[in-house]
């Protein structure tokens, strides 16, 4: 049965997108043969891209949100009397939030399409740093802050999600990235701005990118495959065309989504027990072990720890050590963004993790043998600046492909008709594990920094292992392919 014939009746009565935007792509291509072969807009890869800037707002305020509370501690704490517990909770508050979020997430992108989750993850978002900036005690600022937790746990999901089913399968990698380096952008934005601006006026900057990203959401198309899940079919033809170019045959690309939306129920809701089935339970167990890998290699808790050991080797200002290390990080997930799509996923999750099992090793060596020296000598220090070494480089390897790859796997392998509980499925686990290795970061550290980091590494080492067994290669192949494969 064709996908036309199958959902016409039933498609009528399917949700309509949150925010429709369809009229337009119609109006540009009845234009498209009028107008000039210089035109940006019929040219696939600039529209993509365009769409990719606009929703990568997202991300920065992501990254915004975890570095905001870095710069502004001994001021907040100052300013409103709160107790160091007090702050930490604050600190804490926007991964419960993210939980919170990520749980829903799946749910509402299925619903209301992603363009109307990104909608619904500003809102908060706004309203929480509105919250924080005039916030007078502590009730304000946690309110706050799991307000942007719970816009953030959304964002984590459905950006990625959305850029993976609108972008060409030779952009999927690269435009992917673009979503973990905006979170490190947002990151060292926050660590930077924070070293001059006041935290009131931190927490108003930090609205800007959801307040550009809202009228900028009725810019963009809608992602076709969520509209022709949705039985949409003209608006799902519409989306397409204006994203891969007015003039470009489409057609190829239309009859490998409708095939595999038609060979998959529109449901909009699945059932636990459905997903032992071999082609549910394989990439959800890859997205979910990615994801989870992803933080238990310490890489929040090793961030936290970084200014410490900073100063410990003799470097006096541990804010700016601070904001070199997110410029670190800025830099490796730029080239992660430009060799993703040339030297595969899967060769460069193998090199990330095995880069980071040797940083860590040489970190927790350094703690070792630290034990043994005499502190002042020439060895100690040595092995200080050895522990800072190891650090960056374990930041640099990170940044080369478990920092953004897992996402791209996990919006890649999921199929279209669980995507939404699965989805939910993988983020939650994400951000349930962050929280876990932030809280338990410090208490590891003071127990022993040595065993901390060895833990890592053992984790590390188990990453290398996982992705050599499990996770496929999907550079160069479409979504459809990806998850055929599976079956």
């Amino acid at each position: 049965m064709s996908f036309r014939e199958d959902s016409g009746e039933e498609g009528r009565d399917l949700r309509k997108p949150f925010l429709h935007t369809g009229s337009w792509y119609r109006m540009g291509s009845r234009q498209s043969s009028m107008m000039g072969s210089s035109q940006v807009m019929r040219d696939s890869s600039i529209s993509v891209v365009a769409c990719v800037l606009i929703v990568a707002l997202g991300p920065i305020q992501f990254g915004f949100t975890s570095g905001y509370s870095s710069p502004t501690q001994a001021a907040i704490i100052a300013d409103l009397g709160l107790s160091v517990s007090e702050y930490s909770l604050f600190g804490s508050l926007s991964n419960v939030g993210a939980m919170v979020g990520a749980i829903a997430s799946g749910q509402i992108s299925e619903y209301i399409g992603r363009k109307g989750s990104l909608m619904i993850a500003a809102i908060p978002n706004v309203i929480g740093w509105l919250a924080i900036s005039f916030a007078k005690d502590s009730s304000f600022l946690y309110m706050g802050r799991l307000l942007e937790g719970f816009g953030v746990g959304i964002i984590s999901y459905v950006v990625p999600v959305y850029i993976a089913e609108i972008a060409p399968q030779n952009l999927r990698g690269s435009l992917g990235s673009v979503n973990q380096l905006s979170v490190t952008i947002g990151i060292l934005l926050a660590y930077v701005l924070g070293l001059f601006v006041q935290w009131r006026y931190l927490a108003v900057l930090g609205i800007l990118p959801c307040t550009i990203l809202i009228p900028g959401l009725f810019f963009i198309p809608e992602s076709p495959r969520w509209l022709a899940k949705m039985g949409m079919t003209d608006d799902f033809e519409a989306s397409l065309q204006v994203l891969r170019g007015f003039d470009t045959d489409i057609s190829i690309e239309v009859n490998e989504i409708k095939r595999s939306v038609a060979s998959t129920t529109r449901r909009t809701t699945l059932r636990f027990a459905e997903l032992k089935q071999r082609r549910y339970w394989l990439p959800l167990m890859i997205g979910i072990g990615l994801l989870v890998l992803q933080q238990l290699s310490g890489i929040n808790g090793v961030l936290f720890y970084s200014s410490t050991i900073f100063e410990t080797a003799g470097i006096t200002s541990s804010n700016a050590a601070t904001c070199g290390l997110g410029a670190v990080q800025v830099i490796a997930t730029g080239v992660t963004t430009w060799l993703v799509d040339r030297a595969g996923r899967r060769l460069l999750l193998i090199i990330s993790s095995a880069g980071m099992t040797v940083s860590l090793l040489v970190v927790s060596v350094a703690f070792y043998l630290k034990e043994y020296a005499v502190v002042d000598s020439g060895v100690y220090s040595m092995l200080s600046i050895i522990s800072v070494v190891g650090v960056v480089a374990m930041v640099i390897a990170f940044s080369l492909g478990v920092g953004a790859i897992p996402w791209i796997i996990m919006s890649e392998i999921l199929p279209v008709n669980i995507k939404g509980l699965a989805g939910s499925i993988a983020t939650l686990s994400n951000w349930f594990v962050a929280w876990v290795v932030t809280m338990t970061a410090n208490l590891l550290l003071e127990w022993n920094s040595g065993g901390t980091f060895t833990i890592y590494m053992i984790v590390s080492a188990f990453t290398v292992v996982f992705v050599t067994i499990w996770v496929p290669e999907t550079k160069g192949r479409t979504l459809e392919e990806i998850q055929w494969s599976f079956r």
